[in-house]
């Protein structure tokens, strides 16, 4: 839905309106960085931090900072993406450098490239893209890494109706593009369903499914609030702001403003559709991995790959 009445505004926020979408971006950083070597087990410093970079900031240095103030010190990336913290998905950044992310995600998930800056900033989402483009990137993730374009015309009938013209979508697994290796859209899910059953996006699990997975995002000020996720046949895309970009009010956040109308709207468009049951892929192990609190658990990652160190 573009906005409330055509016949008063025929602004369409999902196609014209281009927000920051905030940490609803960070799953692309960490899809880059698990072809860097990273793995969503990888223990990354979850703590304050101080950035000198002339390209932000006005040239000042940057302090970012979780959204609730509380460190953790080193964590796994999964509980980092589930708990959105900040500065660990700085520090990611920093590793694998913003060029190498900028060129990874923007020739993969079909952003425009000028409306993100290969910043360290782009890690909390401080750039720019439509509710349509985060639907469209989210996809390749639920599908297990093909692009496919979407589409709003199936058919156009005469006034017979004879079907004059049927668009012929592109499908994933059959003629789309993969983009991403099967493996990072496994993993990266997996860490997405960890933000609605013990993240930022828990309150979806009164939804009763296990395979749900998202994001949540909230911008500086509350100006913009989001929830991307998906199920893995249906993606649903949720944004609530002013046309003017304008603060929503205090705790109006992506979880707070935007995750119970992505939920009411699952609810129902989910009803027939049975839990999907997640397929190992090949390449991809189960391994016994540190916590980072000394808690024996398993986790994902690539065959034959060496852990970096962060």
């Amino acid at each position: 839905m573009g906005g409330f009445d055509f016949d008063q505004n025929k602004y369409n926020h999902v196609t014209q309106a281009y927000r920051q979408p905030g940490s609803s971006f960070k799953p692309f950083i960490y899809s880059a960085a698990l072809e860097k070597g990273f793995s969503a087990s990888t223990l990354v410093s979850d703590t304050p931090l101080v950035i000198s970079d002339p390209n932000i900031n006005n040239g000042q240095p940057w302090e970012p900072h979780n959204y609730e103030p509380e460190y953790e010190g080193s964590i796994p990336l999964r509980l980092a993406l589930a708990k959105s913290k900040n500065v660990v998905a700085v520090r990611v950044l920093q590793a694998i450098t913003p060029g190498y992310a900028h060129q990874y995600i923007m020739s993969r998930f079909g952003f425009d490239p000028e409306r993100h800056p290969a910043y360290l900033s782009m890690a909390l989402g401080s750039g720019q893209a439509s509710p349509l483009q985060m639907a469209a990137a989210y996809a390749v993730f639920a599908n297990g890494g093909f692009r496919v374009k979407p589409f709003f015309i199936d058919r156009i009938l005469d006034d017979h109706g004879k079907i004059i013209r049927k668009t012929q979508p592109q499908v994933a697994a059959e003629g789309a593009e993969q983009v991403i290796d099967a493996r990072n859209a496994f993993v990266i899910t997996s860490m997405l369903q960890d933000v609605i059953r013990e993240g930022t996006a828990v309150r979806a699990q009164s939804l009763g499914r296990s395979d749900l997975a998202g994001k949540t995002g909230t911008t500086n000020d509350h100006v913009d609030a989001w929830f991307a996720g998906f199920q893995p046949s249906l993606v649903a895309v949720s944004w609530v702001g002013f046309d003017k970009p304008t603060p929503l009010g205090g705790h109006e956040t992506g979880a707070q403003a935007a995750l119970p109308i992505w939920m009411t709207y699952m609810s129902t468009a989910l009803q027939t559709i049975p839990e999907s049951q997640p397929v190992l892929p090949p390449g991809l192990n189960v391994v016994p991995v540190n916590s980072g609190k000394g808690e024996a658990r398993q986790d994902y990652q690539y065959a034959n790959s060496a852990e970096p160190t962060h």
